[in-house]
């Protein structure tokens, strides 16, 4: 069964150091996909953007810069409160996001509850699927059995 683990959220979309702009955004995690989190942000045009990236990458964001390359998450405080900044870049362009940690924190400390850190791996069934993959079936036995066991080694002389 799959559990879903969503928050609705209004980041900040940096665009100087004096001034940005409300971006609505969700942050989604589902236990069919357990090593990932999936965010959509809501940017006033058509489509949404959506990216996906490591839980592990916002686990570790929210207490100490984290991350490389296209995603790059960590904590600071702006005006005072406590935010979560995330430096998104792709070959469209470049986005500097601020979330309001409390929130986040909290969203991603039900995602732990549901898929401890450490047993992703037991959400994909991969054990069940190895298990039935390499379970013998029926007819196996005839291609698995010795071909020469029941021969006597006597070559056949009889023409």
């Amino acid at each position: 069964m799959q559990t879903v683990v969503e928050r609705e959220l209004e980041m900040q979309l940096v665009l100087s150091p004096e001034r940005s702009i409300p971006v609505p955004a969700r942050l989604v995690y589902r236990t069919n996909d357990p090593f990932a989190v999936h965010v959509t942000f809501h940017v006033g045009s058509d489509l949404p953007v959506n990216w996906t990236f490591a839980r592990e990458l916002i686990v570790e964001g929210v207490f100490r810069p984290c991350g490389h390359g296209d995603v790059r998450i960590w904590p600071t405080k702006v005006g005072g409160r406590s935010v979560l900044c995330m430096a998104l870049s792709s070959p469209d362009g470049e986005a500097l996001l601020e979330a309001p940690s409390s929130p986040v924190a909290a969203w991603l400390e039900r995602t732990l509850r549901a898929v401890p850190p450490g047993t992703e791996h037991e959400q994909l069934g991969m054990d069940d699927g190895l298990e039935r993959l390499l379970a013998p079936a029926a007819g196996d036995d005839l291609w698995l059995r010795d071909p020469w066991k029941d021969s006597d080694d006597t070559p056949d002389t009889g023409a």
